[in-house]
């Protein structure tokens, strides 16, 4: 039988903006909306992205007080019955337990194939809620509706959804590409500085990694306030970063390694220091030097990159050391190195590195785990 909430696809009250990018998958285009004022758009969007009239939004703790009203108010006025569930906020949450939440409270909300899942916050609710719409009834649709400056550039777009295991981050999850991206710059004026910095982080990642000239702009912007159109500038920019690398390879196969520069190391010190104990962004800023620094030592990557982007990492509030991170300094080298073998960037008997080639250009480099130890100390 047909969803009894399921209607003809209702036409937004106004036109939408033009998409600042667009992912191809397999169930659908995922149009990537950053505009000021978007989240009052939500349910126009989410109105031509599915055929049914249900929606769970999912969020945390610590937005769902901020912004979870307007995204219910704007979902109800395009003619969804929109309920919500609210998650702890913290990395903590990204377990089993908490996906089985989900499913609990998608079977409440009577979710079906044809309607929808929103994830509203930063990584995690976009991670785990990402990971409970691909699971539920092997699959439904989610929106991404970031409110951190990290998710809106880096883990909203691309359909990766995971959550994490005792022994490693994002072992356990599924590509599933979202129906839309809804990004609202202005949400960040809610964001504490801290949390911005490590936005930042991903911000110069994309940059490094495929974009010079957008690394000269942060560079000629690092230590002074973003203005909001600069904001929605550096988001637009990032998206269609992202965009373009998951277009050309959506599941990790080859290309999209690069999206990973900084994450080796970064992943490692996450796992060792307690997940959530060191945000995500510092700990990749950090693993971006040590990634650079390897580089240098390779030949790879021209002398002199690792301390200009370490000079332009701490001009954004970052650490640009292992020292830097709390209990970092205490943190051996071996219980490093044991975490990266455990990571899933490790492939066969090799770790694969993403090292610089210059300003905007990534490689992706297969390093015998040997040497990867030994140069530890030294980059790090």
């Amino acid at each position: 039988m047909p969803n009894a909430s399921e209607g003809a696809p209702r036409a937004p009250a106004r036109e939408l903006p033009a998409p600042r990018a667009v992912v191809a998958g397999a169930r659908g285009d995922c149009p990537i909306y950053v505009e000021r004022g978007m989240l009052a758009r939500l349910g126009d969007v989410a109105a031509q992205a599915v055929r049914g009239r249900r929606a769970l939004v999912v969020t945390d703790s610590r937005v769902g007080p901020l912004h979870l009203a307007p995204a219910l108010a704007s979902l109800r006025a395009a003619g969804f019955e929109a309920a919500a569930e609210t998650i702890p906020a913290g990395e903590a949450s990204k377990t089993l337990a908490t996906l089985a939440s989900l499913w609990d409270a998608l079977h409440r909300a009577g979710v079906t194939r044809s309607d929808l899942v929103v994830a509203l916050g930063g990584g995690v609710p976009g991670d785990v809620a990402g990971f409970a719409a691909a699971t539920w009834l092997r699959g439904v649709a989610v929106i991404q509706a970031p409110t951190s400056l990290l998710a809106f550039v880096d883990s909203s777009i691309g359909g990766k959804t995971a959550i994490d295991m005792p022994f490693g981050k994002n072992l356990v999850g599924a590509f599933h590409q979202p129906a839309a991206v809804v990004g609202d710059p202005l949400v960040l004026r809610t964001l504490p500085p801290r949390e911005f910095a490590q936005g930042m982080a991903e911000v110069v990642k994309s940059a490094c990694i495929r974009d010079a000239e957008l690394l000269g702009f942060l560079r000629a912007k690092a230590g002074a306030p973003l203005s909001e159109e600069d904001a929605e500038r550096v988001i637009a920019a990032c998206a269609a970063i992202k965009a373009d690398v998951v277009n050309r390879d959506e599941r990790e196969g080859g290309l999209r390694m690069i999206l990973n520069f900084g994450h080796t190391v970064g992943h490692a010190v996450e796992r060792e220091l307690g997940y959530g104990a060191v945000p995500h962004g510092e700990a990749v800023a950090v693993g971006m030097v040590a990634a650079a620094r390897l580089g240098e030592r390779l030949g790879a990557t021209p002398a002199g990159t690792a301390d200009d982007l370490a000079g332009l990492l701490a001009r954004l509030s970052l650490p640009v050391r292992l020292a830097d991170l709390p209990g970092g300094a205490a943190c051996a080298p071996d219980a490093l190195f044991s975490a990266m073998l455990a990571d899933k960037k490790k492939l066969g008997d090799r770790i694969h590195f993403v090292l610089l080639e210059g300003p905007g250009r990534a490689i992706v480099r297969p390093l015998d785990p040997a040497d990867v130890r030994a140069a530890l100390p030294a980059i790090l």
